[in-house]
């Protein structure tokens, strides 16, 4: 997810999308302990949104 779609959203909704991006990242580790995943950098790039999501919505809580 691009920063410029992020900072479209509203607080509540940003919210929403950053603990559905956590189980997600939370899937992903579950999941890549039992067998590998054949894009390991799906979890990099999970977490990577999340970072960016909780940076901007510091931003919006300024």
């Amino acid at each position: 997810m691009k920063i410029a779609e992020i900072r479209e959203l509203s607080a509540k909704d940003l919210q929403e999308r950053i603990d559905a991006e956590r189980a997600n990242l939370d899937t992903l580790k579950m999941n890549h302990a039992i067998s590998p995943l054949e894009d390991s950098s799906k979890i990099k790039k999970a977490r990577k949104n999340i970072a960016r999501m909780l940076t901007v919505l510091s931003q919006l809580d300024k």
